[in-house]
């Protein structure tokens, strides 16, 4: 089996669900991030990272119900465990970043907080909240994946 009929196959199976608690599915949800880093002129592996960020929450069973979630799935590990063993380093890193960016940026920007679901928020706690300490204050996420100063 290709790289493309597995990733296939796992939304097949899994991606049709509700994305706890939205009103789109896994696919939908995936789809939507894959159309917004194009239509931004993102590079190709950028672009499939973002179809595929979420990819930790197929591979692995975790709750259909948001509620019975007790700890965080750690799911962009997981998705980037699993893409690191078939695609480069441009589409594993974004995937396995995009939780801590997430995190910094309700940080940083009361806007970028306030424009998350309620699912969205929910994961953000279960994530360890906002992101806060001096490590973290006058520096953001560097193009590398890295923190650099402002």
């Amino acid at each position: 089996m290709n790289i493309a009929d597995e990733i296939f196959s796992i939304f097949a199976s899994r991606g049709a669900g509700a994305y706890f608690g939205e009103r789109v599915s896994m696919i939908e949800h995936a789809l939507q991030a894959a159309h917004f880093a194009r239509a931004a002129g993102s590079a190709r592996q950028l672009v499939v990272a973002a179809l595929l960020h979420d990819i930790g929450h197929l591979v692995v069973p975790v709750p259909d119900d948001l509620a019975d979630w007790t700890e965080d799935a750690r799911h962009e590990e997981v998705g980037a465990a699993w893409l690191a063993r078939r695609f480069p380093a441009g589409v594993v890193e974004p995937v396995r970043l995009h939780v801590p960016a997430k995190r910094y940026l309700c940080a940083v920007d009361a806007q970028y907080f306030s424009q998350l679901s309620p699912a969205s928020v929910t994961t953000l706690k279960l994530q360890g909240g906002p992101m806060s300490g001096p490590r973290w204050r006058g520096s953001k996420p560097s193009a590398t994946g890295g923190m650099r100063s402002r």
